[in-house]
């Protein structure tokens, strides 16, 4: 698919870029977050990037990788598994990263051609800071901005159990327009590994944003379709 899909043009015909803000906030689930932002670069959509400090140490904790302000296209290379080495072409032309401090990064002004938000994995405290409107990040921010320009925003909540106070924040952003999707993967797929099993979740966000993928297979009406093409290998 083009790249042609991330651009629209001005009444003077100038392309405008019009990516798709990935916020990463601190909950467990990092592997989301790249399984998504790889199937948004293959459907050729843009992308900015916004990594909350949490998120930091749990990219360590869960990847080993240590993502820093200064080296961010090549540890987003590594975490993505597209770093092949010095002078190869690492797929990243069309990223932009914005530090999780920077408030007058351009995403957070409603007049950023953004096509929308996808929070994952998000958090509760990131959960909360949305659905009040709290803006303490540049993630919390640019949610805000994509609720009140009436933007798609999808809110991939990444945590077990889910108290009172939680819940009553999810409720109070599908009330604004979110799409609250839980990171719970479907088993009907037929995913028999870890990456099928995080694939499918990034696949059913991208679906909420109207991304076109191949990260799933699809239910399509066949009982045990799936299972009869995990033991034929497809």
């Amino acid at each position: 698919m083009s790249a042609a899909n991330a651009e629209a043009s001005t009444p003077a015909g100038t392309p405008v870029r019009q990516p798709w803000v990935v916020g990463v906030s601190g909950a467990s689930g990092t592997p989301y977050a790249a399984s998504v932002i790889r199937g948004l670069l293959a459907a050729g959509e843009a992308v900015d990037l916004v990594v909350s400090r949490a998120a930091r140490l749990t990219v360590l904790d869960e990847t080993g990788i240590s993502f820093r302000d200064a080296h961010w296209r090549a540890d987003l290379a590594q975490w993505l598994g597209t770093d092949a080495g010095p002078g190869s072409d690492d797929g990243l032309d069309d990223v932009r990263y914005w530090a999780a401090g920077d408030f007058a990064a351009g995403p957070s002004s409603g007049s950023y051609p953004a096509k929308g938000m996808l929070v994952v994995p998000a958090s509760t405290g990131s959960v909360a800071g949305i659905a009040l409107g709290l803006s303490k990040d540049l993630l919390q921010r640019v949610a805000a901005v994509t609720l009140k320009e009436r933007r798609p925003l999808v809110v991939c909540v990444r945590e077990t159990p889910l108290n009172g106070v939680t819940l009553k924040h999810l409720v109070e952003l599908d009330a604004q327009g979110a799409v609250v999707l839980p990171a719970s993967p479907g088993f009907y797929a037929g995913g028999s590994t870890v990456r099928e099993l995080v694939d499918f979740v990034a696949g059913r966000v991208l679906d909420a944003a109207g991304v076109r993928h191949g990260l799933y297979r699809r239910w399509e009406g066949e009982l045990g379709a799936a299972a009869g093409a995990v033991k034929r290998g497809e």
